[in-house]
């Protein structure tokens, strides 16, 4: 499959934005500081995630058996395809709810256009692609908002259901846990490669594959034994989540310095492709990173490389480690350990 072409009389969506899918977002030091001066919520019993730890979602208290989980995620074109950016930037929304170990009920659309650019067709075909993923995740678009805007902007405010008592998290995750990671890095790369129009028809169509995967198996996990933390990789790379769940423990994470990658991604990175994103997450992050000596510029850059519906980085119990990737396998994902959770400060430290 190769890369679809815009219309003629359209230019292409990709050319339209400064930044594209995760990695059009705010970087984590930046981001730190426009929330430092948030003043702090009043506590509210029912509200049982908030935003103390940085995790994937809200969730809120219904009752004894019900929680809500509760996110929004949107971003500008990664690709030009209107339905395939559409279907990625939905997957990409859901996958918030199944990393707080949530089932979805149902989305709304939220919705930015530079009307007199694009035609309604091509916007309209952008929402298809985004209800097509809902679709596929057994949920509806059941409203959302528009506006007229000076790049394209797409996503979803994204809600499920979950057991109060079966909340999955980015903070408790323990010493020994063993970390997997269910699907590969490279997705920021071949975003890149996409625009310097050097992705072939192969390299599209891993692209679309692993971007349009929905993380189904979060929802598997709630309440599963030996599971104590759970996020997904996206536009912070592999190092920023992994020190999200490291600040959550209070404890060191150990990453290793070759984890799974998408075909064709190492020999882009060697030849010099990656997103400026992955530049300005190691500047936000690097101080709390270990990395070993002689380690490759290029590893660097896959390990912080922003990923735009990236997989589900699940902290279990090492027993219990061999049986969550069978499930996985029986999901019809991969889910392989790229390190683990050991005793010292809530760094990163890359192993080789």
């Amino acid at each position: 499959m190769t890369a679809p072409e815009p219309a003629a009389t359209e230019p292409r969506l990709t050319s339209l934005a400064h930044g594209g899918g995760c990695g059009c977002k705010i970087a984590p030091a930046v981001l730190q500081d426009i929330l430092r001066g948030m003043p702090q919520a009043e506590p509210f019993a029912n509200l049982l995630v908030g935003t103390e730890t940085s995790d994937d979602a809200a969730v809120w208290r219904l009752n004894d058996q019900q929680a809500l989980v509760a996110t929004t995620d949107f971003f500008m074109p990664v690709v030009d395809d209107p339905f395939d950016f559409g279907q990625i930037a939905a997957t990409n929304a859901l996958s918030d709810v199944y990393a707080m170990g949530g089932t979805p009920i149902f989305a709304l659309a939220i919705v930015g256009m530079p009307v007199n650019v694009l035609s309604t067709n091509t916007i309209g075909r952008i929402l298809q692609g985004g209800a097509a993923a809902c679709a596929a995740a057994g949920v509806p678009v059941a409203g959302g908002h528009s506006i007229d805007s000076v790049e394209p902007i797409y996503g979803l405010v994204a809600l499920g259901l979950v057991h109060p008592d079966q909340v999955l998290t980015n903070r408790g995750a323990r010493p020994g846990d063993v970390l997997l990671l269910t699907k590969p890095l490279g997705v920021g790369v071949l975003s890149a490669a996409l625009k310097q129009d050097r992705l072939g028809k192969d390299g599209y169509r891993t692209l679309l594959d692993t971007t349009t995967r929905l993380n189904t198996l979060g929802a598997r996990l709630a309440g599963r034994a030996g599971v104590h933390a759970v996020t997904d990789v996206t536009g912070f790379g592999l190092l920023g989540h992994a020190l999200e769940m490291a600040r959550g423990a209070g404890a060191m994470v150990e990453i290793t310095a070759r984890p799974p990658t998408l075909p064709d991604v190492v020999e882009l990175l060697e030849a010099g492709v990656r997103t400026g994103a992955s530049t300005r997450n190691w500047a936000s992050y690097g101080a709390e990173v270990d990395l070993p000596a002689g380690l490759e510029d290029w590893r660097r850059d896959l390990l912080t490389d922003p990923q735009t519906s990236g997989g589900l980085l699940i902290a279990v119990a090492g027993a219990e480690a061999d049986a969550l990737v069978a499930l996985a396998r029986v999901e019809g994902v991969s889910a392989v350990p790229v390190g683990r959770v050991v005793d010292g400060p809530p760094r990163v430290r890359v192993v080789s």
